[in-house]
């Protein structure tokens, strides 16, 4: 019995130790040191049941910046998210390599509509969490965001790469918004406005 113990044992660590991939060589995105330009952040709107919510997203657009995505930050603020554009309707996967914090993966189809959420994604992780359907863009934000900001499958997203902005659009514009999670509106009333 101790040996079949031992053996079961033995068997769950191997697996966890195939699990670990070797460190990235330098000049790969994988690895802290390779510098990764993004470019200015630009404007998205998440239109939800119960109001746009407004971000300032890094633009992941080639093959460098997906691979890097948000890998190696520390902290996301409620208005900051990453949007990986893939430039082609695929399925695709998202895994959490070198990422010490939770996301919410957010699955956006051609037209902008969101298809799937994958809600506090665990750091570090090297599971593969996948769209499930064909979808143009990935948007990731704070763990926890989009159940706190009320967002959900159905609700579109609007960025250029959707083909859904009009001239006066708010993520047309450069501004952006802090995210309304509820508190800020509660605070308000509280306070009389």
């Amino acid at each position: 019995m101790k040996h079949i113990l031992l053996m079961a044992l033995a068997g769950l660590f191997s697996a966890a130790a195939a699990a670990q991939l070797p460190p990235a060589p330098i000049g790969d995105p994988a690895h802290p040191d390779t510098v990764i330009d993004f470019g200015e952040p630009e404007a998205i709107v998440i239109e939800t049941d119960e109001g746009d919510i407004r971000f300032s997203a890094l633009i992941a657009d080639s093959d460098e910046e997906r691979q890097r995505g948000l890998m190696f930050r520390e902290s996301l603020a409620d208005d900051e998210a990453m949007l990986f554009d893939y430039e082609v309707v695929q399925p695709t996967a998202i895994w959490m390599r070198n990422t010490p914090i939770s996301l919410d993966i957010i699955f956006i189809a051609e037209d902008g509509h969101i298809v799937k959420i994958v809600a506090n994604a665990q750091p570090m992780s090297l599971r593969s969490m996948a769209s499930d359907f064909p979808v143009l863009g990935v948007l990731e934000v704070r763990g926890g965001l989009t159940q706190e900001a009320g967002i959900a499958p159905g609700d579109t997203v609007r960025h250029e790469i959707f083909g859904n902005i009009e001239a006066d659009d708010p993520a047309a514009d450069d501004s952006s918004e802090n995210v309304d999670t509820g508190q800020d509106a509660a605070e308000d009333a509280a306070d009389g406005g």
